[in-house]
């Protein structure tokens, strides 16, 4: 498996509220620039989405791929894994909250090997610019409301 790359973010809201806006994959194109189409394909007996697909375009870059998810019974994490992808042989990923008061940390912690290599570092680099920006962006959403 890829290295991990992982980075946090404090947001001024409850961790409810946030994992709302992170399961209400419908939305994510009204707010999370790079993605052009999000469909929901299962959900679990609780209705939480078990699997999503995504269309995503960011400058010359295009792909379409399905994450499978898991959900935490106590609403402070959600993981999920590559089930099929155009430019990725895997995905890895987290969010997890941890509540002090009315702000929580969300903890973005990601994995990715793509179908062509890639240099380490260059990988790494993307992964930082694609959890700093959906970081920024679910901040934006949340205190926003």
């Amino acid at each position: 498996m890829a290295d991990e790359s992982t980075q946090s973010i404090v947001v001024d809201a409850p961790a409810d509220r946030i994992m709302a806006v992170i399961a209400d994959f419908a939305a994510y194109p009204e707010w999370a620039k790079a993605f052009t189409g999000v469909e929901v394909l299962s959900r679990d007996a609780g209705g939480r989405a078990e699997q999503v697909a995504f269309a995503i375009e960011s400058g010359p870059v295009k792909d379409s791929y399905t994450l499978a998810y898991t959900w935490s019974d106590d609403g402070t994490a959600v993981d999920w894994t590559l089930v099929k992808g155009q430019m990725q042989r895997s995905q890895h990923g987290r969010y997890a909250l941890t509540q002090d008061g009315d702000r929580t940390t969300v903890t973005y912690t990601l994995s990715v090997q793509l179908a062509v290599p890639m240099i380490g570092l260059f990988r790494r680099k993307a992964e930082k610019m694609i959890m700093d920006t959906a970081l920024r962006e679910l901040k934006r959403r949340v205190e926003r409301g």
